[in-house]
Order: structure tokens, then sequence, then C-alpha cells
């Protein structure tokens, strides 16, 4: 079919617009291994980079990419919460997430998030210029066993869950960043300083936090934004980090 349509345009003399892709992981040599993959593709370019999702947010707002890129566990945002906030400033971005694990918790987040696309990042050699071609005519893009999560759980989860209620309170996006920046070992002047609030705002949100969370201390945040994918730990990439005490997120 996108063969089928490439040629249309060929036959018709009339040159296809050049695909702009904004890719945005916090591992300097993904960005580069993926870049290089985009930038060998005829009429496709990288319009910007990012290394973390706040970065991205900026940079898909200013520069309107037709696709985004963005690792899932990102520093500062995440990939979950940049997808929330792209699409909210310009629908028409197709996003696509990465990650290294196909856990049934991170796809129904990216898709609930509104990505179009979701691809392991052990498949990216083989498999991302399939995904960014089915973002580019608005496709969605799943391997086989995230399309077989998608359908066997994601709709059957939805609907049990809004049978069943939900148990967890609703979080505005300004909470969820703080959690994430919280989580990762930020203090709330620290916080307020990145998102540029007052201390005594961001002093504010931190305690409606913990009041609708029913949490009290800092390490339940912690463990709260992990179990919900708020932060990514990567224990086999934590080596001899795994002791340190302050509770710095290790990006995926």
């Amino acid at each position: 079919m996108h063969n089928a349509i490439r040629c249309e345009f060929e036959l018709k003399g009339t040159p296809m617009k050049t695909l702009r892709v904004l890719v945005a992981d916090d591992h300097e040599i993904v960005r580069l291994g993926l870049v290089s993959i985009i930038t060998s593709h005829p009429g496709w370019e990288v319009c910007a980079e990012a290394e973390n999702g706040r970065v991205a947010v900026e940079k898909a707002k200013a520069l309107k990419p037709d696709v985004a890129i963005l690792d899932i566990g990102m520093p500062t945002l995440n990939g979950l919460e940049a997808t929330h906030q792209i699409l909210r400033d310009n629908p028409r971005v197709n996003v696509l997430i990465l990650t290294i694990a196909d856990a049934d918790r991170a796809i129904r987040a990216a898709l609930d998030a509104g990505a179009r696309g979701f691809l392991l990042k052990s498949d990216a050699a083989r498999d991302l210029v399939a995904a960014i071609e089915a973002m580019q005519f608005d496709n969605t893009f799943f391997t086989a066993r995230v399309a077989e999560i998608v359908l066997s759980g994601y709709f059957g989860n939805a609907h049990l869950t809004k049978k069943a209620g939900t148990t967890l309170p609703t979080l505005t996006s300004r909470e969820r960043e703080v959690i994430q920046l919280l989580a990762e070992g930020n203090s709330t002047k620290e916080v307020a300083c990145l998102l540029d609030l007052s201390t005594k705002t961001a002093e504010t949100h931190r305690g409606n936090i913990m009041r609708k969370l029913n949490l009290h201390s800092v390490s339940e945040l912690v463990l709260f934004a992990v179990r919900n994918g708020i932060i990514q730990v990567a224990t086999s990439a934590v080596g001899s980090r795994t002791q340190e005490a302050a509770p710095r997120q290790i990006a995926v």
C-alpha cells in the first residue's frame, strides 16, 4: 500500500513532502543510532534532537515535527507525559514510543497518552523504518508481541477498570511532573526552579499529591512513581550505582 502511494506521487511528478522527525532519548549513543537510520532514508530528516522530555516538548512546540520518537523513561519529564503535552499543543504529531520492555502497563499508558506506535529498543534496528513509515501515513505501529497485548488485554482491562471503578485519584499534568521530579531526588526548591514556580506553589503541589495518594514519605512517593511507570528503573543497568541512597532515575 505504501509503495503504491509512493508510485502514484512519482508518476504525477509531485515530490513527496519531507518527513520531519524529532528524536528524544537521554542516551546520546541511542539518539545517534536513531538519527543515522532516519537520515539515511530518502525524504526524511531529523528536525530536532532532545535529551529529555521537557526539551522535547519545547522543540516540538517550536518546530512542529510530523513524527516524534520519544524514549519512555527520560529524566525531568518522561516520554508519556511529554506525549500528553506535545499532543495537547499539536494533535497532528504522530508519536512513537521507545522502551526496553513491553510490559502491559507501559503499553496501556502509551496508548492512553495518545501514542500511535510502540517499539522496543531491541527491535529498533530492524523495525524503526517500518514504524516511521506507518506514522508517515497516519497508521499505527505495534510489533506482534505488542499487538497481542493490545488485542487480548488492553480493551478488556479498560472495560474491567471502568466497571470496577478507578482505584487511584486523578492527578493533573503538573502533579505528575512534580511526582517525577521529586522521585528523581530533587528538593522542593529544585522542583520550583525546574518548573518555574514559586517555592510555595511547589510545596502546595507536593502536599496535595501526598494527600491525594495517601503517602507519608518521599520513599513511598518514589515507590509509587516506579510502580506506576512515572520513572523507569532498569536494575540490570544499575551496576555499582545500586548502593546510592538518592532515588535518581535510571532512564531506559
